[in-house]
């Protein structure tokens, strides 16, 4: 069933470097035999007599927008696409494409920036898009039951009227799905001092590949036994789907005032982050750009930031009044002690908004500063913000390609943009050198590979710089506990993927292993 498209081309990614290149081979495949577009006809029957209607799309150029997700310099048309609406449809689907050994990938909104969602052409791409149902809004247990296919800002839409949000707020909050958000634990502008998705889901239904439908958790805080709602958590899709949600909604703060503070030096913004917290003090949120970021986004959102600095801090504060005012004092003391340059206190709920405004709006602004852009995510020690930053700009001239620094300073969670044009031959592939390098510098200075982009395809075969070969086998046996046959987003995560009997004497190989089935663009 590999071949069931008119053509592919066949990449491969080498050791270490975490970038996807074109294998010298590439092929203009023959069409398809009579015997494997009969078999396609028999499974596209097969999904449609499961999911009757428009829940079945099987033509190609009806499949072209689901051919990639936000890691756009690749693509694969999946062999059909199925978009069920409910849990016993989902159920079906599973539960036949394990019968027949049937590869499987979950999608959300397609935001996934790691190439989590990518299609294989061998495989049925399964979006979730119909899910798109709040079940239940309970304010006296301070939960929401949502479907998988709700936006992250729907849920604080839903609530806001009586006072509540959902915390994790990913800068894509207004496209990206709570089932994605669960995927790849994503984070946001406030998971310093709330949380990514992790802590903040209750429970979850999760379908099985053989079709099992299970629960985790509920709407109570813990639930006994393993953690499995914390393994399903950043699972990437590896292990189940995901089809009804609870999460936490929280009593939105009585007040909250934000401090805009500009550094002469990325360095002296990184001494003002690390003292801030050695204070005792835990912002809502802490955000650093540099100075390319802080120009694309004054230009695209007119927010105030000040432009004859090197790096901007947007420190925010909320609670009680009092005790938000004594804080913004405090985080204002620790700025200046740091040579802060400028330093601006919001007075109003209009000027925080705008504040944040433009930190929400730093990837779309980048955008219109460069052709292309090629959004890294690695996390570090706060301590290390200086050294990591001056290592990257060091970096850059190296590689001849710009870089723009947007991330969230108090966790760590470090979003270099590298800036580059695609149209120019070999600037992508300069920029997936540098992301690369990037993220090993991460794991030297004592971080990891990820914060909340997650692992896919992208950092793949990066995942021996972190994990040994004992962590990578004790990871697939976990795998193999929920999908033994390996059907669910096979490609993704692990750089080589072993059976499941072989894990007892797995040796984990960084060589080329091919990823079937993605052309670039």
């Amino acid at each position: 069933m590999s071949n069931v498209l008119p053509y592919i081309v066949l990449p491969s990614m080498p050791a270490a470097t975490g970038r996807i290149e074109e294998s010298v081979l590439s092929l203009s495949l023959p069409a398809p035999d009579a015997s494997v577009l009969a078999r396609r006809a028999q499974i596209v029957a097969a999904l449609r007599a499961i999911v009757p209607g428009e829940g079945v799309i099987a033509g190609e150029r009806e499949m072209r927008p689901y051919e990639c997700d936000g890691l756009t310099a690749y693509r694969q048309l999946p062999m059909v696409v199925v978009l069920p609406d409910t849990a016993a449809q989902v159920s079906r689907v599973l539960k036949f494409c394990h019968e027949r050994g049937i590869k499987v990938v979950p999608r959300g909104a397609g935001t996934s920036l790691s190439g989590g969602a990518l299609p294989l052409a061998d495989g049925i791409l399964l979006g979730m898009a119909k899910f798109n149902r709040i079940r239940e809004i309970d304010f006296e247990n301070r939960v929401a039951v949502v479907e998988p296919g709700v936006t992250n800002l729907a849920v604080t839409q839903a609530v806001e009227h009586a006072g509540f949000y959902y915390a994790p707020d990913p800068s894509s909050q207004i496209a990206c799905t709570i089932g994605g958000n669960v995927a790849e634990n994503s984070g946001g502008v406030h998971c310093l001092k709330y949380g990514l998705t992790t802590n903040n889901v209750l429970g979850c239904e999760l379908v099985l590949i053989d079709g099992e439908i299970i629960r985790l958790g509920g709407k109570h805080l813990d639930a006994g036994g393993y953690d499995l709602l914390g393994v399903i958590t950043g699972s990437e899709g590896l292990l189940g789907v995901v089809t009804e949600i609870t999460v936490r909604i929280l009593k939105k703060p009585e007040r909250a005032r934000a401090v805009l503070v500009g550094f002469a030096s990325a360095e002296n913004a990184g001494e003002c982050v690390s003292k801030i917290i050695a204070a005792g003090i835990i912002p809502a949120g802490m955000e650093m750009m540099d100075r390319p970021a802080i120009h694309a986004v004054e230009q695209f959102v007119h927010a105030g930031y000040p432009l004859d600095v090197e790096a901007l801090l947007i420190v925010e504060a909320d609670g009680p009044q009092p005790e938000v005012d004594h804080l913004i004092g405090r985080i204002s003391s620790i700025a200046n002690s740091c040579a802060a340059v400028t330093c601006r206190i919001s007075n109003s709920e209009e000027e925080r908004l705008l504040f944040w405004a433009g930190r929400k709006a730093a990837f779309p602004a980048v955008g219109r500063i460069s052709p292309d852009y090629y959004c890294m995510d690695g996390t570090i020690p706060r301590a290390r913000l200086p050294q990591v930053l001056g290592r990257m700009r060091e970096l850059s001239a190296e590689y001849g390609l710009g870089i723009a620094n947007v991330f969230h300073a108090g966790d760590g969670n470090l979003h270099p943009l590298i800036l580059y044009d695609a149209n120019k031959p070999g600037e992508l592939e300069r920029a997936e050198k540098f992301g690369a390098d990037i993220l090993k510098l991460c794991v030297e200075v004592g971080g990891v590979l990820t914060g909340e982009h997650g692992v896919g395809v992208e950092k793949r075969d990066l995942m021996p710089a972190m994990f040994s070969e004992i962590d990578l086998a004790q990871q697939q046996r976990l795998k193999c506990a929920f999908d033994a046959k390996g059907l669910l987003n096979p490609g993704k995560v692990f750089p080589t993927l072993h059976r499941c009997a072989e894990l007892g004497r797995m040796h984990v190989h960084a060589g080329r292993v091919p990823f079937p089935g993605i052309e670039r663009f």
